[in-house]
């Protein structure tokens, strides 16, 4: 168990199952020692979470005000106004899209600034080119954007009733 902890202690970003097998060895359960790992951290400011088909220690929430006010984290935020995260939920929710296919849901042509800024944040790749004419690019979520919202895979986004409940989204008829 200490042993994941000081892997994931050491890293910015999700190590595999596979990656902590090798630590513990193949005939180790990877799954209860990161049970028995996640009870053990319950009274700490951190705890382990599974995201991006991997595991990684986090912050608790209640401690982000803390954190801000005593350590240097400039530059470990994202830099998104809301249309920017508008087009990020579109590329999540559609992908793969081409910047036509983000026009079409918003009524305007997406920047290719805008689309470099995601890019450049690593929030989103480009993907398959479409199979149409002019073969134009088609843009992706990657893994650094499942890490950054906390999420294990896709499967975990809101749906439509869940963003329509929490007013961000559609509202259902």
């Amino acid at each position: 168990m200490r042993r994941i902890e000081a892997v994931l202690f050491a890293t910015a970003s999700p190590v595999s199952r596979a990656n902590l097998a090798r630590v513990v060895g193949q005939g180790v359960s990877v799954d209860l020692l990161i049970d028995d790992l996640a009870a053990d951290l319950a009274d700490r400011p951190y705890d382990i979470a599974r995201v991006a088909d991997g595991w990684m220690l986090r912050t608790r929430a209640g401690y982000s005000d803390v954190i801000r006010a005593a350590a240097d984290v400039g530059g470990q935020g994202l830099d998104l106004n809301d249309f920017d995260v508008a087009v990020l939920a579109a590329v999540a929710y559609h992908q793969p899209i081409t910047r036509d296919g983000l026009k079409d849901i918003f009524g305007k042509e997406i920047s290719r600034d805008l689309i470099g800024r995601l890019h450049a944040q690593d929030l989103i790749a480009t993907g398959p080119r479409a199979p149409r004419r002019g073969a134009p690019y088609t843009f992706v979520t990657t893994e650094q954007f499942l890490v950054h919202f906390g999420l294990e895979s896709l499967r975990d986004l809101p749906d439509a009733e869940q963003l329509a409940d929490a007013g961000i989204g559609p509202e259902e008829p």
